[in-house]
C-alpha cells in the first residue's frame, strides 16, 4: 500500500504521439475523413491512454460507490437517509437502473460501501467504509483531512485491484448533490445558486434549504480552492473522494475512466485539480439535467458525450457511454479500408 503522494508521482502522461498512426488508420476506412466525428476522437483518446494503436474495450466495469452525508439532516433531499442502504441492497440484487444498463452494455457492476450510515452485511458488497457517513458540514467539516485522503486512496486501490479495459464511475448517497455543489462552488468560485439543483426532486422550499446549507457550509468551513483535499474534507463526501481515486487508479493502469453525472463529475474535478494531466484519462459520459453540471463541465473544459436529460446517477450514464466507446472501437477494427473494399478513396462519397 502506497500513500497518496506516491501514487500521484506514478502518473504518466497519455501518449498522444500515437494519434498520428491512429488517425492514419481511421482515414483509411471507407468513409470521408473525420465523418465519424467524436467517435473517432474516442478511439484516439483510448489509444493515447492505453499507449497502443490497438486499444481494447472488452473488460468493462462500473463502480457504484455508496456513502451517507451528515448534511442530509438539513432537509436537502426528498428521500430519507435510510434509502442509501436500501439502494445498496437493490444494486446487489441487480434491480437498479445501473444494473439494467450495465447488463445491456456488458459491464460488471461492483458495489462499494465507502461510508453508508449503517453496516451492510450483504454478500457482494465491497467494504471500504471510512466512517458511518460524513459530518454535517453546516456545523463542522464533513470529514478530517486524513479521512479525505483515505477515501481517495481507497478508490485508487479499488481500481488497481480490478482487471478492466475501461472503468465507469457511479455513486449512491442520499443528499450527495449537496456536497457536490459545495465542492463545485468552492473550486470554481461560482455562486451557490448557479451550481445547485433540485437533486432528488426537492420543492422550492427544499431547494432554498439546500442553497442555505451550502452557503453556511462554505462560510463556516472556508475550504481552500487551491487545495482540493481541503475542499473534499470540508464539504465533500466519501464516495466523491472514492470517485477521484478511481480516476487516478484508472490512469495508473493506463485505462480510460468514464465519469457519470453531476456527483461523479465533482469527484473528477477533485482528481483534475490534484493533477491536471488526469484530464486526458477520463471522459464525461453525459450532461446531467442537474443544474450546474453544464457550468462545471465547461470549467473543466470537458464536453459530455450524451445529453439525454438524465439525472439518476448510479453509473447509468457511464454504462451508456461505455457502449458508445465500444461501438467506436468496433468501427475502428471492423470497417473495411478503401483498399480492401476496392473503393477509390479520392472519389469516396460525401454522405
Amino acid at each position: 500500500m502506497k500513500d497518496l503522494d506516491q501514487y500521484m508521482k506514478m502518473i504518466k502522461p497519455a501518449e498522444w504521439g500515437i494519434s498520428e498512426k491512429v488517425h492514419k488508420r481511421l482515414d483509411s476506412l471507407t468513409k470521408p475523413v473525420g465523418s465519424l466525428g467524436r467517435l473517432e476522437s474516442l478511439v484516439v483518446q483510448s489509444a493515447a491512454v492505453q499507449g497502443s494503436e490497438d486499444p481494447s474495450c472488452e473488460k468493462k466495469v462500473i463502480f457504484t460507490l455508496a456513502a451517507d452525508h451528515g448534511v442530509a439532516h438539513e432537509g436537502v433531499s426528498a428521500y430519507p437517509q435510510t434509502v442509501t442502504a436500501q439502494m445498496v441492497s437493490n444494486f446487489l440484487s441487480g434491480g437498479a437502473g445501473v444494473n439494467v444498463l450495465a447488463r445491456h452494455t456488458g459491464c460488471d457492476v461492483i458495489v462499494v460501501d465507502m461510508g453508508v450510515a449503517e453496516d451492510i452485511a450483504l454478500e457482494g458488497c465491497v467494504d471500504r467504509k471510512i466512517d458511518y457517513g460524513t459530518k454535517n458540514f453546516t456545523k463542522e467539516p464533513a470529514m478530517t483531512r486524513e479521512q479525505a485522503v483515505r477515501s481517495i486512496v481507497a478508490g485508487i486501490e479499488l481500481a488497481l485491484e480490478t482487471d478492466f479495459d475501461i472503468l465507469g464511475t457511479g455513486e449512491m448517497g442520499i443528499g450527495n448533490t449537496t456536497p457536490s455543489s459545495a465542492i463545485a462552488c468552492a473550486i470554481t468560485g461560482r455562486e451557490v445558486h448557479e451550481l445547485t439543483g433540485r437533486g432528488t426532486g426537492v420543492d422550492d422550499h427544499g431547494l432554498s434549504k439546500k442553497i442555505r446549507a451550502i452557503r453556511t457550509g462554505l462560510e463556516r468551513n472556508r475550504p481552500d480552492p487551491g487545495d482540493p483535499i481541503d475542499v473534499l474534507a470540508k464539504v465533500g463526501g466519501f464516495e466523491i473522494g472514492g470517485i477521484a481515486g478511481l480516476i487516478i487508479g484508472s490512469a495508473l493502469k493506463r485505462r480510460l475512466a468514464v465519469v457519470d453525472g453531476f456527483i461523479s463529475t465533482a469527484g473528477a474535478l477533485i482528481a483534475q485539480e490534484l493533477h491536471p494531466g488526469l484530464a486526458d484519462y477520463f471522459v464525461i459520459s453525459h450532461l446531467s439535467a442537474e443544474k450546474g453540471h453544464d457550468l462545471l463541465t465547461e470549467y473543466m473544459k470537458k464536453k459530455p458525450l450524451l445529453d439525454l436529460g438524465m439525472r439518476l446517477g448510479e453509473g447509468t450514464g457511464a454504462a451508456l457511454a461505455i457502449g458508445l466507446i465500444q461501438a467506436a472501437l468496433h468501427l475502428y477494427y471492423e470497417m473495411a479500408t478503401f483498399e480492401k473494399a476496392g473503393v477509390e478513396s479520392k472519389n469516396a462519397p460525401d454522405s
